[in-house]
């Protein structure tokens, strides 16, 4: 089955009230999607991490290269498609926009077949997955630890188990922050902090020595994903789990995070790291390691809807 069409859609919105964490300020809301329609007539549906604008004309140069390529080669493509911008774009955008295209084409190749993509990556391996509830940004008005504390009691509510709040903003309301949360919520719900890479290994290290004492599932992003040295010493540091890898790509990228041991807990996401394909590989890769898999979702629909396909299996 030849491929027929390949349509970019930037969608964006402006948000009802802006939110942050630790690097910036959203006002709006935006996403790439791709949808390639293959001769059967049958669309596939992906998505591009990252700022919607930037990724969706490297999806309109890589369309040059799709159409009339055979679409459930989904490998052939990948290698195609990477090689073809590997001298400008082994991380980052390219791979991101790479990554809509392996998620369309999967599952433009599930409904072509009539299976499920986790059937076609050989699974499932199981049937449920446990949520838990992210959030907890910084909003303009209000008193954080108020507001945050009740985001919280809301989320538990809901049914949620597990909870991650997002910190950078200074080690000592960092700190104030999980105290209160943990008294909030109490010990029978797991709390992860995500600090999106706001500190040295230094300050990582003090935060994570402060709170280490209230049960952290694991502390995310301590530092910049470039700094492998920071994530060593502040794994090396620390009980807290550590995890990482939602800036990483593919998996000559992930290879040291798993070969190293630089984090417990790997952070791939399918709209960013590679696709469906590449994720496949970077997750077969962490399990010959020894390193768990836990995947970063941060988009639409299409997004979740692809990352509990992946990581069915």
């Amino acid at each position: 089955m030849q491929i027929r069409d390949v349509n970019v859609y930037v969608l964006e919105a402006a948000l009802d009230e802006p939110f942050a964490y630790s690097q910036a300020w959203y006002e709006r809301r935006g996403a790439c999607l791709v949808e390639i329609v293959g001769e059967d007539g049958n669309s596939g549906w992906g998505e591009a991490f990252g700022p919607a604008r930037l990724t969706a004309p490297i999806v309109e140069f890589y369309k040059g290269l799709l159409v009339g390529a055979d679409a459930l080669a989904t490998e052939a493509i990948w290698e195609s498609l990477y090689n073809r911008l590997r001298d400008h774009g082994q991380k980052g955008l390219a791979i991101e926009a790479l990554s809509a295209v392996d998620i369309a084409l999967w599952d433009l190749k599930g409904r072509h077949l009539g299976l499920p993509v986790h059937r076609l990556l050989g699974g499932p391996l199981r049937t449920r997955v446990e949520a838990y509830a992210t959030g907890f940004y910084r909003t303009r008005g209000g008193d954080p630890l108020t507001y945050l504390v009740e985001e919280a009691h809301r989320r538990v509510a809901e049914g949620f188990s597990a909870i991650k709040l997002k910190l950078g903003f200074g080690i000592d309301d960092d700190v104030r922050l999980c105290e209160a949360v943990r008294r909030a919520v109490g010990d029978g719900v797991r709390i992860m902090v995500d600090a999106n890479h706001a500190y040295d290994a230094t300050a990582a290290i003090r935060l994570g020595r402060r709170i280490e004492a209230l049960d952290i599932a694991w502390f995310e992003e301590p530092v910049p994903p470039e700094d492998h040295a920071g994530y060593r010493e502040v794994k090396a540091a620390l009980a807290i789990p550590i995890a990482g890898g939602e800036a990483e790509f593919t998996r000559w990228g992930f290879r040291p995070l798993v070969t190293e041991r630089l984090v417990d807990i790997l952070q791939p996401d399918v709209c960013a790291a590679g696709g469906i394909s590449e994720c496949k590989k970077i997750a077969d890769m962490a399990n010959a390691f020894g390193v768990r898999v836990n995947p970063h979702v941060w988009g639409t629909g299409v997004a979740l809807a692809a990352s509990l396909q992946r990581f069915a299996v």
